[in-house]
C-alpha cells in the first residue's frame, strides 16, 4: 500500500510513518518546507508541499498514492496581525483539508484517514462519556475548524466516492509528546507537591502506540468506510491517579495535598494559566466501544505500558 501522511514530521506523524514503513507499506511524507524535508529524505519518499491552505498543490505529493493519512493542523494561533483569528484554523485546518479532499478525490485517490479530535464533540463530560452519536459542541476556533473539516470531508465523500475516515482522539502522550503533558513529566520529576489530592475528575487518553495502531487499523479495515470513531486506551483515570502511575514509572512518590477547587481557580487564573488547569480539573471520558466492535480493534498497549514507554523516553531524552 502506498501511503500519503502530511505532517510527516510532527509528534505522530513520525511514529506513523516509522511504523508503515516497518510492515512493509511505501511511505510518502508531506512536509511543509525543504528544511524539514531534507532531514528525513534519507528514510522516506518525502515531497515538500509548502503552507497548507485553500490553494496548496498537491499534486506531487498525491502521484502514486492509495491512501491518505492526514494528520497536518495547527492548534494554536500563528499570525498575531489576523484580522479575526478564527481564519488562522479555517485557512489550514477546514479550507486546506478540503482542498487535500477535493484533489485526491480527482486523482482517484481510495482513501482519506483525517484526524480530528475529541474537542468536536466539547470540552467536558459530565454523567455520561462521549460518543460518535452525541450532536457535535465545539467551543474553541480550533475545535470548530475541525467540525468543519469533518463536514466538508463527508460532504466530497458523498459526491465523490472518496472514502473518508475520522478518528477523533482525546489528549495523546508517548515518545515526543510536548506542551502539557510535557509539563506534568517536569513536575513529577522535580518532586513538586501538586494540589490535586482531593480531585476525583476521569480523563481518557490515548498513548501515542495505540493512536497510531488504531490509524493502520483504519488504512486496510474495509469497515472503517464512511465511519467517524472516538478513540482512546479505554481506561479512565483521574488527575491524582495518572500523577502516580507517572510517579512510579520514575520510581518516586507522588507529592499531592488538598486544595479546594475554587481557591486553586483563582490562583491559576491570577496567573494566567486558566485554560491548562481546566484540562487537569475536567472530567473528559470517551467510549471507544464503536471501534472495537467495527474495527474488532484493541489498544496493544495498556495505559501504564504507555506511561512507562513515555517516563523511559522522558528520562533518557
Amino acid at each position: 500500500m502506498n501511503v500519503l501522511i502530511t505532517g510527516a514530521s510532527g509528534f505522530i506523524g513520525h511514529a506513523l510513518c516509522n511504523t508503515l514503513a516497518e510492515k512493509g507499506h511505501i511511505v510518502k511524507g508531506a512536509f511543509r518546507s525543504q528544511e524539514k524535508l531534507l532531514k528525513y529524505k534519507n528514510n522516506m519518499d518525502c515531497v515538500a508541499i509548502g503552507e497548507i491552505g485553500p490553494n496548496t498543490n498537491w499534486t506531487e505529493a498525491l502521484r502514486g498514492v492509495d491512501v491518505i493519512i492526514h494528520l497536518a493542523a495547527i492548534a494554536h494561533v500563528i499570525k498575531k496581525s489576523s484580522v479575526n483569528l478564527s481564519d488562522d484554523f479555517r485557512r489550514v485546518n477546514t479550507q486546506g483539508t478540503e482542498r487535500l479532499a477535493d484533489m485526491a478525490a480527482n486523482a482517484k485517490i481510495r482513501r482519506l484517514i483525517f484526524l480530528s479530535t475529541v474537542k468536536v464533540n466539547g470540552e467536558q463530560t459530565i454523567d455520561q462519556p462521549f460518543v460518535e452519536t452525541d450532536l457535535p459542541h465545539p467551543h474553541d476556533p480550533y475545535a470548530i475548524s475541525k467540525w468543519e473539516a469533518e463536514q466538508a470531508l463527508y460532504k466530497i465523500s458523498k459526491e465523490t466516492g472518496l472514502e473518508v475516515v475520522i478518528l477523533r482522539p482525546p489528549l495523546v502522550y508517548g515518545t515526543g509528546v510536548k506542551a502539557n503533558f510535557l509539563r506534568l513529566l517536569q513536575l513529577v520529576d522535580r518532586n513538586i507537591p501538586l494540589p490535586f489530592l482531593n480531585l476525583d475528575n476521569r480523563r481518557s487518553l490515548i498513548y501515542l502506540g495505540n493512536l497510531v495502531d488504531a490509524i493502520v487499523t483504519c488504512c486496510v479495515h474495509p469497515n472503517a468506510k464512511g465511519e467517524t470513531f472516538l478513540v482512546s486506551d479505554g481506561e479512565n483515570v483521574s488527575t491524582p491517579e495518572l500523577i502516580r502511575m507517572i510517579a512510579s514509572a520514575m520510581n518516586k512518590k507522588a507529592k499531592l495535598f488538598p486544595c479546594p477547587e475554587s481557591l486553586l481557580k483563582t490562583v491559576v487564573a491570577l496567573l494566567g494559566k486558566k485554560e491548562e488547569l481546566d484540562r487537569l480539573l475536567r472530567s473528559l471520558r470517551i467510549d471507544s466501544s464503536k471501534i472495537r466492535k467495527v474495527l474488532n480493534w484493541t489498544p496493544p498497549f495498556s495505559m501504564r505500558d504507555g506511561i512507562n514507554e513515555t517516563v523511559k523516553w522522558y528520562i533518557n531524552r
